[in-house]
């Protein structure tokens, strides 16, 4: 095998060159990994997301039979908010990739694909290479509901490379997206004949601050296993662009409520529900996929810790695993630390992505060998 230090290093900065924020089309870096994938079967899957943007995601195979281990990442990534320099630079400095994207999650996705690249022909390995998962996890959704390859490969088992320091993670939190919309009428608002949406969302607020703190302090909502134990509830609240001298015309507030799979969520939206109605707001809810979770002695968690010699942890935040564990039972583990993640100074040490690159193989040959 060649260097996994230098092919990951390259590879790993070319990609981090290519923009691919997620409300931007990722035809251009799919376009680079399909390259990086020569004697692959690879199918292609486009679709355009909410806004219409062209979307692909990319499924790759290799090696003969059924089963095996699948090895996941995504290709987009957050916006630039923040950077005091140039975000797709790809600089190389002292061991460290700069770039966005590069620890979340380019920088784990290039160790999947050159362990891909560097396993024996007799291995089965398969690489499911996704985008959206920053925002939505639809191209995640795509791949576990139209890829053709996945369903006559059959994997096994699925490593989600994020940002772990590798170590596995065998749990982690979903999402419910509380949308929440009042409607005003605009007008000028110095002349009295207006009405401001916003007062009709102050009710409601106080209601969900009150929500806020019992989901700190009512363990019957929590999870042990988790840190924090307590689900975040994070309110955003737009007001679509209206001006100061304005009566805003439409306000919604936007809620992340993240929790686990043994959280039971039924109370909490029962009282965003009711709190809705009573202020005579309108209420959308999306929901993330069911929040993975495999136990302890879970035979692929047992291999991961074998490994790499750490315990399995849980995570307070979501991946495509949420997606992919339609497939097959999903272990979070990858190269960087997720404390660089979506930072405005984010960057990878390339030789922990190197480093990687061995692991993934051998748990690779250790699920084909047991067939």
């Amino acid at each position: 095998m060649t260097d996994p230090l230098e092919l990951v290093t390259v590879l790993a900065r070319d990609l981090v060159r290519i923009d691919s924020r997620s409300f931007l089309s990722n035809l251009a870096i799919a376009e680079a990994v399909e390259a990086a994938l020569s004697g692959f079967t690879i199918e292609r899957i486009d679709y355009a997301d909410a806004a219409g943007v062209a979307k692909r995601v990319l499924a790759a195979r290799r090696g003969g039979g059924t089963g095996g281990l699948a090895l996941a990442g995504h290709m987009d990534t957050v916006p630039d908010t923040g950077w005091p320099d140039d975000p797709w630079s790809g600089r190389l400095e002292g061991g460290l990739l700069h770039g966005l994207g590069s620890t979340d999650m380019k920088g784990p996705l290039v160790a999947c694909i050159v362990a891909a690249r560097s396993l024996p022909d007799r291995v089965p390995v398969t690489l499911l290479i996704t985008t959206d998962e920053e925002t939505t996890k639809q191209g995640a959704s795509q791949l576990a509901e139209r890829s053709v390859l996945v369903r006559e490969a059959k994997p096994a088992a699925i490593v989600v490379a994020e940002p772990t320091l590798m170590r596995p993670l065998r749990g982690h939190r979903s999402f419910i997206h509380f949308i929440v919309t009042a409607t005003g009428v605009q007008a000028h608002s110095s002349t009295g004949r207006g009405r401001n949406a916003n007062w009709d969302l102050v009710e409601f607020l106080v209601e969900m601050k009150t929500l806020s703190r019992r989901l700190r302090e009512d363990v019957s909502l929590q999870d042990a296993d988790y840190d924090p134990p307590f689900s975040d509830f994070n309110p955003i609240i737009d007001n679509h662009g209206a001006a100061i001298n304005v009566t805003v015309p439409k306000a919604t507030v936007r809620i992340k409520y993240r929790y686990t799979a043994k959280t039971n969520t039924a109370p909490v939206v029962q009282a965003v529900r009711e709190a809705a109605a009573r202020a005579g707001l309108t209420l959308t809810m999306e929901r993330d996929g069911f929040p993975p979770e495999l136990p302890v002695d879970h035979p692929l968690i047992r291999r991961c810790v074998a490994l790499t010699g750490e315990a399995p942890l849980t995570a307070p935040y979501g991946t495509d695993a949420a997606e992919l564990q339609a497939i097959a039972p999903c272990v979070v583990l990858g190269p960087g630390d997720i404390a660089e993640a979506h930072t405005p100074t984010e960057k990878v040490n390339v030789a922990a992505l190197a480093a990687a690159v061995p692991v993934f193989m051998r748990l690779a040959e250790q699920v084909a060998a047991e067939g």
